[in-house]
């Protein structure tokens, strides 16, 4: 008797702790509103100049959650459609086809296969001068957005600029669904291949209808890819994981501060394809969903990961309706992956003095086991179990990407090629980039490459300490050897720059889907994954934690490929 009411007492006190402490956080949350109310009453009412008050509060409310973390984030009424379609929803109104601006003016740059703009032969490098009467010129992309999207069924009218002649082209609008699976089929050799590009609704579905399609086929192995896929929906990356793994299988723990935040989440149906072997394909762009299908298939031992190390997105959010249609999307808590690790990189609860956020250190980084017994460490993303070195273009493609040369000459391609081989076979002539050289003659693709930014700054330094007289011969003579090699960069990197002029000229017969199959043939992490499909005893190493492969991401030692 005496223990149950030690007991009753410990929870009576433990009970009244809480109940003081909410009081308190009541207490101090009320004072603030009334103080935060009363500054923005008096400076509405009594501020030397007129004031926005829909634009003072928004200030306010982004600057308070600016202190937190860049994902909790309010969205008033106007933003609301162009949230959903970020975040949840891949369908809108519309006519099917990306655009780019060049200079001010807008340009189609690409054209959705079987959507409104193709069946009215729109084309890459069409100009939009008008659309439904406005002009375009020096018009925010949000602005023009608003105008080429709009109900399903609604007309749109546009005036196009085409080789100097104006065509007026009036579509009507359809439902443009963006699919979460962007390509899905079969690879040489047997090998089933996945490109999922975000988390968005139906994602899972999606992905099961695409394995099923492939299990047919009796595949030797699966590539689910999820390169730049930068998350979405957390219980959409459960049901892909659950495709792998047979039910009540954990698969990742959200832990938040609000007890009600924290939620478990198991796979509950069989799953299609338990015994396939899978590998995943990752990079620094893979985040949030993506990283809890990685980590969760890395940590049951159900995959083999590639590429590069994931972005590092350990934090889970949640939207709440607010007043006026308006709604705010808050970090509820963090998510672990089977092994128990969070895979957070950035730590905002300790900001530095300027606002940044830093990564969390290496020491105090922890080990914790996969299924299989391998070591994987939490913080700063999934490591992969094999590492590839990232493709990284070279300062003159980049320079010619970005001052729109390669759109340039695909537009003149298509024009004097009617057609070409298949999108896996494609590959620019030598002839083709002689071509493409002589159309860069009249054109500007100059840039500054990072030695001539650091020789600059030496020269700086040099004149700073008084010694730029002494240094100035040998800095010349650097200076002239960087020219002279800048002049052979078209040469130097003419294949680099050869393929992707072929992304770019491929799109325009194949679209999409093109695109993505003429890369193949280049891709060093799609080439890796099916050598290890046909070596198993290296997969099953790799899988057991056997020689090298047994620390995954350790702050000391670090996998690598010896392949290219």
């Amino acid at each position: 008797m005496k223990k149950v009411k030690t007991i009753l007492l410990c929870s009576a006190l433990a009970v009244t702790s809480l109940t003081l402490a909410f009081k308190e956080d009541l207490f101090q949350v009320s004072k603030n509103l009334d103080v935060f109310a009363s500054i923005y009453k008096e400076i509405n009412i009594n501020y030397v100049d007129e004031t926005n008050p829909s634009e003072l509060m928004k200030h306010g409310i982004d600057a308070m959650l600016g202190s937190l973390d860049p994902y909790t984030e309010y969205v008033p009424e106007s933003e609301i459609e162009d949230y959903k379609l970020k975040y949840i929803s891949t369908q809108y109104g519309g006519i099917g086809a990306g655009t780019l601006n060049i200079n001010g003016k807008l340009f189609v740059n690409e054209v959705s296969e079987g959507h409104p703009s193709q069946k009215n032969d729109i084309r890459p490098g069409d100009q939009i001068v008008k659309i439904n009467g406005v002009e375009i010129e020096g018009k925010e992309r949000s602005q023009i957005s608003q105008l080429l999207r709009g109900p399903k069924g609604s007309p749109v009218n546009l005036m196009l600029l085409r080789d100097g002649t104006i065509i007026n082209k009036t579509i009507t609008r359809e439902e443009i669904k963006q699919p979460n699976v962007s390509y899905s089929g079969m690879l040489d050799d047997q090998i089933g291949y996945i490109r999922l590009d975000k988390f968005l609704e139906n994602s899972g579905q999606e992905v099961r209808e695409a394995l099923e399609k492939i299990n047919k086929q009796n595949p030797k192995g699966l590539i689910l890819d999820l390169r730049n896929n930068g998350g979405g929906i957390l219980q959409e990356a459960v049901k892909i994981v659950n495709l792998f793994v047979d039910k009540n299988v954990l698969v990742v723990t959200q832990k938040g501060r609000n007890p009600e935040k924290s939620v478990t989440y198991r796979t509950t149906n069989n799953a299609i394809a338990p015994n396939l072997p899978v590998v995943v394909l990752i990079n620094g762009t893979s985040a949030s969903a993506s990283e809890i299908v990685a980590g969760a298939l890395q940590d049951l031992d159900r995959g083999i990961v590639v590429g590069q190390r994931s972005y590092g997105k350990g934090l889970v959010q949640q939207t709440f309706n607010l007043p006026y249609n308006s709604l705010v999307k808050v970090t509820v808590a963090k998510y672990y992956t089977p092994s128990g690790r969070c895979i957070q990189a950035l730590d905002y609860a300790h900001k530095k003095q300027d606002g940044s956020a830093g990564k969390f250190a290496d020491s105090t980084l922890k080990a914790f086991g996969t299924k299989a017994g391998r070591t994987v460490y939490d913080g700063n993303g999934v490591f992969p179990d094999v590492e590839i070195e990232p493709a990284k273009y070279s300062p003159i493609t980049i320079s010619l990407f970005t001052k729109n040369l390669f759109f340039d000459y695909a537009n003149s391609f298509k024009k004097a090629n009617k057609t070409i081989v298949s999108a896996k076979e494609f590959q620019l002539s030598d002839a083709n980039y002689t071509q493409f050289l002589a159309s860069l003659s009249d054109k500007d693709y100059t840039y500054t490459s990072r030695s001539e930014r650091l020789l600059n700054e030496l020269k700086n330094e040099a004149e700073k300490e008084n010694k730029a007289a002494t240094v100035k011969a040998d800095l010349e003579a650097l200076k002239l050897k960087m020219t002279s090699a800048k002049k052979s960069d078209l040469t130097t990197h003419k294949e680099e720059i050869k393929r992707a002029l072929e992304t770019q000229i491929i799109s325009r017969y194949f679209h999409e889907k093109g695109r993505i199959e003429q890369s193949f043939q280049y891709d060093k992490e799609i080439a890796r994954a099916k050598s290890l499909f046909g070596n198993q005893s290296q997969m099953l190493a790799i899988l057991k934690g056997d020689g090298s492969h047994k620390t995954i991401g350790s702050p000391t030692l670090k996998v690598s490929d010896s392949q290219n």
